[in-house]
């Protein structure tokens, strides 16, 4: 049975997420870094691309929220919520840099967080190590993400690249704690309807 705390714990983070400007506990990386010269087309390439990174933040925060709700194991759940709290700072390094390239978050993050929510939630009442599992190969996919979007980017753009050149790194650390704690392999089945889904996610979030 689901502890009365922890769901209006997760109620209030959702809020949060969705509502109150995100807190970074670490430096932003590039904050220092002088803003580059670029033409306007790269100014739009390069914050929607951050506004999908963004995206891909909240659905993060709202996974892990709810596989941290529905967790069994205290040591699965804390590796869980650490790993949200290291997602939160990714949400605001993409949320200012959004704001600095001019730009806008997705107007879908509300829909896209409660789905993803309810995905984590099964998740977890799956088991531990299909809960941790499907962090696992959640944060490989997304690292591969943040690759591409690092060729992507100008190369100018020295700001937005610092920034997701740390989440890159930060991901692939979150995969290798889940396998640390018991990560189970998920079928190639499931993981290539995680990457379906995360396509329709991102090409969403890259417009709208």
């Amino acid at each position: 049975m689901l502890d009365l705390d922890r769901l209006i714990t997760a109620f209030d983070n959702g809020l949060r997420t969705l509502l109150a400007p995100a807190h970074s506990a670490r430096p932003v990386p590039g904050d220092a870094v002088a803003e580059a010269a670029m033409t306007e087309p790269e100014r739009e390439l390069a914050g929607a691309l951050m506004r999908v990174n963004h995206t891909g933040e909240i659905c993060a925060q709202a996974l892990y929220q709810g596989q941290a709700l529905t967790a069994r194991d205290e040591q699965a759940r804390a590796a869980l919520e650490q790993a949200a709290a290291e997602e939160a700072d990714h949400l605001a390094w993409t949320a200012q840099r959004i704001t600095e390239l001019g730009g806008r978050a997705s107007f879908l993050n509300p829909l896209w967080y409660a789905g993803s929510f309810a995905l984590g939630a099964a998740a977890g009442l799956l088991g531990d190590k299909w809960n941790l599992g499907f962090l696992a190969e959640t944060e490989r996919q997304v690292e591969g993400h943040l690759a591409g979007h690092l060729d992507r980017l100008p190369a100018q753009d020295e700001k937005s690249r610092a920034i997701v050149g740390a989440m890159k790194d930060d991901e692939a650390r979150h995969a290798n704690t889940a396998v640390d704690h018991g990560a189970a392999e998920l079928p190639e089945p499931v993981r290539q309807a995680m990457k379906l889904g995360s396509r329709v996610m991102t090409r969403t979030a890259f417009w709208i």
